[in-house]
C-alpha cells in the first residue's frame, strides 16, 4: 500500500498528505486503514500521530492493539508498550510476544522473564516466536535455570523439533 511505501521511505510528510486523504474519504474509521496509518507514523518515528491515529480508532482489533505496542516499542519507548498492553481487553500470544520482544529490544531482560512467567501463569502457551525471544533473553543474561525451565516447557510442546528453536537453545 502507499503507507506501506511513506513507511519503508521514512517519508512522513507523503504519509500525511496521504492520511489527508483518507479522511476525506471517510475511510478513516476502517481498523484496516487505521492500523495502517498507525504502523506507518510509527515506522516514521511519529508516536503522538500513531497515537492520535489508535485512540481516534472507533473499533480496534488485535492487531491494532499489537501495532501499537510495536510503534513504542521500535521508538524505545518501553513505558507507553506495557500501557498500551495493560490496557488491552484480551491478551492472546502474539500481545505476549510483541511485548515480551519490546522488554527484550529494550534491555530489560529480567521485565521479559518475568513477563514470560505471568503468561504461563495466565494459561497461555507460548510458540515458537515466544521460546526464541526467551531464550535468546537467557542468554544474554546468562539465565541457565530459566534457560532449562523453557527447555522443558519446549519438549512438553514438541518444539523441540523447530529447526530455528533448537537454535536458540543451542546458543543458551
Amino acid at each position: 500500500s502507499i503507507l506501506d511505501a511513506c513507511a519503508s521511505l521514512a517519508a512522513l510528510e507523503e504519509g500525511k498528505k496521504n492520511h489527508v486523504r483518507i479522511r476525506d474519504a471517510g475511510l478513516e474509521s476502517d481498523v484496516v486503514v487505521g492500523t495502517a496509518l498507525i504502523c506507518m507514523y510509527g515506522k516514521c518515528g511519529n508516536l503522538d500521530d500513531a497515537r492520535d491515529v489508535f485512540d481516534k480508532m472507533a473499533q480496534r482489533d488485535v492487531v491494532s492493539w499489537n501495532s501499537m505496542i510495536t510503534v513504542y516499542s521500535q521508538n524505545g519507548y518501553l513505558e507507553g508498550a506495557r500501557k498500551v498492553f495493560d490496557q488491552m481487553p484480551v491478551h492472546n500470544v502474539v500481545s505476549w510476544n510483541a511485548v515480551i520482544a519490546a522488554y527484550a529490544a529494550n534491555g530489560y531482560g529480567k521485565g521479559a522473564i518475568e513477563l514470560f512467567q505471568q503468561m504461563d501463569m495466565e494459561g497461555v502457551k507460548p510458540n515458537n516466536v515466544t521460546l526464541i525471544s526467551i531464550l535468546d533473553v537467557c542468554a544474554i543474561l546468562a539465565a541457565l535455570g530459566e534457560g532449562k525451565e523453557i527447555h522443558a516447557n519446549i519438549v512438553d510442546s514438541h518444539l523441540e523439533s523447530d529447526v530455528v528453536v533448537g537454535t536458540a537453545l543451542v546458543n543458551m
